[in-house]
């Protein structure tokens, strides 16, 4: 049975007050059903407006996996912080992005695609977290890995 959600969506205005990141890095557009269990789901609209397209790859645009993976640190990063933080604790001040593992890119991710990230907590020691994210495009998962962040004060 799933947890129950925390937080049903966190727009923009919400991340930004969260996530110290900006474009063109910050690289979500809001977040959905954060759980109490600590997961959630990053929702990301790749447009063919983005500077990565500029020379990835200009005759066949390919969003690039490396962002990918950053999104779901970011994904992981907002969830980590809104979740602990709605349990009236003090929100960090920094999140460091520190280990990626089994890393794999699946099916190539194009202009006009919806990417959704979804994030698993999978265990906490002190200020580390370890998350799994799989990154769907209409259910598809074109990405998967482990992340590892460090919260700070």
């Amino acid at each position: 049975m799933e947890s129950p959600i925390v937080f049903d969506v966190l727009d923009i205005n919400a991340i930004l007050k969260t996530l110290p990141h900006r474009y063109p890095f910050l690289l979500i557009d809001k977040v959905i059903n954060i759980r109490e269990d600590f997961s959630g789901i990053g929702i990301k609209n790749v447009t063919i407006t983005e500077p990565p397209f500029l020379g990835h790859f200009p005759e066949r645009p390919v969003y690039p996996g490396v962002l990918m993976i950053e999104a779901m640190a970011q994904t992981a990063g907002v969830i980590g912080i809104r979740a602990a933080g709605a349990g009236g604790g003090e929100k960090p001040r920094a999140v460091y992005f520190v280990t990626i593992d089994k890393c794999k890119f699946r099916k190539p991710v194009i202009p006009g695609d919806t990417v959704e990230y979804h994030m698993r907590y999978v265990s906490r020691r002190k200020a580390m977290w370890w998350y799994h994210g799989d990154a769907k495009v209409n259910g598809v998962v074109v990405a998967e890995a482990d992340v590892g962040a460090m919260l700070t004060d």
